[in-house]
């Protein structure tokens, strides 16, 4: 009886441990439920948000760069345009100026813009560099390479770039300063030039297109200016005050070449002294700011006003 009642005490016993397992499996896969969302461990978190922040900048970076290149790019597309412009404005001027001179125009018609690139000229030192330059060739040949053989042999200088008789600066230039300068450096550059071919023993024969009536007081203003020494001194006879400037020095230089003489350099800034054919000849055409020798280099640096 008594195994009997200790086996019927284990199977009444069984249930109790079964439910009591029943629960404890219960609880156990109460463990395995997941929650909504995702834990990450504060170094994870933090080298998220850097890496949120980096990519933040990165885009910013990107977005200023490209800002940048644009406005560059439009600035750079302007400059390009404007250059164009100066130097479509720069040939047409010096077109012009080509044109009148040949054709010993007036310079009343001169486009404002024109006489902008003629006082930059002046102002930024160009028009003093090609005088010095002009200097340097005409001693360079006729006092070094040309030698001067007898008194029949000359230079042919145009007197009225002495003058100023065209008045060019005062009809060309709207500032009296630039004026001033253009003139100062001009008869500085003009007295050096007739004192080298004296020195290297040259004769020079002095021509105008002024009037014989003048011929006392340009020879006192001559005089004046430190001009001495000259071999002639041409000026319009009243019988030749009629007929163009082009014809007069034409005239004029076959009579020279009639009485025996070499005429061995013509100098002038004026086209009308120049473009009498002359074999044998050196032409040396003289600065002048009606030229508008701007250099293309500096015309993107220059401000007109």
């Amino acid at each position: 009886m008594s195994a009997h009642g200790n086996e019927m005490e284990r199977q009444f016993s069984t249930p109790s441990h079964s439910t009591g397992g029943s629960s404890d499996n219960s609880d156990m896969g109460s463990n395995y439920i997941i929650d909504s969302g995702f834990y990450m461990t504060p170094l994870t978190a933090a080298i998220f948000i850097g890496a949120l922040v980096t990519v933040g900048v990165l885009l910013i970076t990107l977005l200023v760069s490209l800002t940048v290149m644009l406005q560059y790019c439009q600035n750079r597309s302007g400059g390009v345009v404007e250059i164009q412009k100066l130097s479509f404005d720069y040939d047409y001027c010096k077109a012009l100026s080509m044109h009148l001179e040949l054709n010993s125009l007036e310079t009343d018609g001169i486009p404002s813009f024109c006489k902008d690139f003629a006082i930059q000229y002046i102002r930024h030192g160009q028009y003093e560099r090609d005088l010095d330059s002009t200097l340097q060739l005409v001693h360079n040949y006729f006092c070094s390479a040309a030698k001067v053989d007898n008194r029949r042999e000359i230079v042919l200088m145009d007197l009225d770039d002495l003058l100023f008789a065209n008045h060019d600066y005062d009809d060309l230039l709207i500032s009296s300063s630039c004026v001033d300068e253009a003139k100062r450096l001009k008869q500085n550059f003009l007295l050096k030039l007739y004192k080298k071919l004296r020195s290297c023993r040259w004769p020079v024969t002095l021509i105008s297109r002024k009037s014989e009536v003048h011929r006392n007081a340009t020879i006192q203003h001559l005089t004046s200016a430190g001009y001495k020494g000259w071999l002639h001194l041409i000026m319009r006879m009243d019988d030749k005050m009629q007929i163009s400037h082009r014809e007069y020095f034409s005239q004029q230089q076959a009579a020279l070449r009639k009485e025996g003489f070499r005429i061995v350099g013509v100098m002038s800034s004026y086209m009308d002294a120049l473009s009498v054919p002359s074999v044998g000849t050196r032409i040396y055409k003289l600065p002048n700011p009606i030229c508008f020798n701007i250099n293309h280099q500096k015309l993107s640096k220059h401000k007109f006003r």
